[in-house]
């Protein structure tokens, strides 16, 4: 490749300077300038007024970006059904996810997880052991905002290397990105960067604990990274000498079902939030919601629960999720400082409420549709959780 980063979204950010207004003196008016007289040298007072005047420049405004994170999409028989329903007989997955749309499309940059390989067009699909999801999913990721994709996960091998790769190909078809699978050893050596409209240029890094089991594709050890705080680290520190001026790293991680996050999460964070080129972690797997906590100052959220599944076991919790998006504000002195997290409840409906949705909590509520008690109940689960540490800028949002 010829280039060292792999650079997305670059939507070009309108920008106003603030120029002084030139004042021309009306008919008549003298002009406030001294004129030196001729036979004598000038004063120093008109000596200096007589020099151009540089025009004032624009205050200096910080730079700021703002990164949107959520659960896992972890598509089961019960979604393609609706799907069908919803697309008169194709698949269409945007009403699915819609309620999601204007919190998902209001961040510089979003990033979904996907957390299972797609089929071929056509099928067959499959659900829960070995996942392989209808394509169309992809197109209807990118129609409601999602900008990247994390694909590290434990099912990143069910289908194999060729669903890796097809996995890769179909993202980039709808164009999405994806980091934490590769098609090539070339791509997984090179950061992956996403660049937003202001010119602040985000990195990635994306990881799994494992792969159920499933071997990695022969000579292709490269392929999908496992859980390794050195080498997360060492590929932070890439990707800020290719230009990244923030650095998110996700891990695909925890014990299922579980809100605490186990040992081997914890040994991870506490390792590459020390370095000074990993400046967020986030994460997927428990399919319940973690808690968002600060780890040597760096925003941690350890796990979003489900954004979208049909999940039998621990319900109602896995049906219970949130989406949170971080604010990075440039330091005058250089690099990024995460000082807020916003976060949103979410809400999955289930069998016998109609066509499956995720509804953004705030959202519905203000709207009036979805089931209120369920979500109120889902709201106040997810809060006592997500919120246990109290950490210092967390923020739930109120109204969309």
């Amino acid at each position: 490749m010829a280039l060292t980063v792999a650079v997305l979204s670059c939507v070009p950010a309108a920008r106003e300077a603030e120029h002084a207004p030139s004042v021309t003196p009306s008919s008549g008016a003298q002009s406030s300038t001294a004129t030196p007289q001729p036979g004598r040298s000038p004063t120093p007072i008109e000596a200096a007024s007589s020099q151009a005047v540089p025009e004032p420049t624009p205050s200096s405004v910080p730079r700021t970006a703002t990164l949107n994170v959520s659960g896992d999409l972890l598509w089961h028989e019960a979604l393609w059904a609706t799907a069908q329903r919803d697309g008169g007989g194709g698949m269409d997955f945007v009403p699915q996810l819609a309620s999601l749309g204007p919190f998902v499309a209001r961040a510089d940059v979003a990033v979904c997880h996907s957390e299972v390989p797609f089929a071929p067009d056509g099928g067959p699909y499959q659900g829960y052991p070995l996942f392989a999801a209808p394509p169309a999913v992809a197109p209807a990721l990118a129609k409601l905002g999602w900008d990247i994709c994390t694909t590290a996960s434990n099912h990143s091998m069910d289908q194999g290397w060729d669903g890796l790769v097809r996995t890769i190909d179909v993202h980039r078809s709808a164009g999405l990105d994806t980091v934490g699978t590769y098609p090539t050893q070339e791509e997984s050596e090179t950061p992956v960067i996403v660049e937003t409209g202001r010119g602040v240029k985000i990195g990635f890094v994306s990881q799994t604990f494992g792969l159920n089991g499933l071997p990695k594709a022969k000579g292709k050890e490269w392929s999908v990274q496992l859980l390794d705080a050195e080498r997360a680290v060492a590929d932070a520190r890439r990707a800020k000498a290719a230009g990244a001026d923030i650095v998110a790293v996700h891990i695909h991680a925890g014990d299922e079902y579980v809100h605490a996050p186990n040992e081997q999460q914890r040994r991870f964070v506490e390792a590459v939030t020390l370095s000074e080129h990993v400046d967020l972690v986030f994460g997927q797997h428990a399919h319940v919601v973690q808690p968002i906590e600060k780890v040597h100052g760096k925003w941690v959220l350890y796990g979003a629960g489900n954004l979208i599944a049909a999940s039998g076991p621990a319900k109602p919790w896995t049906y219970d999720g949130y989406m949170a998006e971080v604010r990075f504000v440039e330091r005058e002195e250089g690099g990024f400082n995460a000082d807020q997290v916003v976060w949103a409840p979410t809400f999955i409906t289930g069998r016998g409420d109609g066509p499956r949705r995720v509804h953004l909590i705030p959202k519905a509520l203000a709207d009036g549709v979805g089931p209120r008690e369920r979500m109120l109940d889902s709201a106040a689960r997810t809060r006592a959780i997500v919120t246990s540490t109290k950490p210092e800028g967390l923020v739930e949002l109120e109204r969309p």
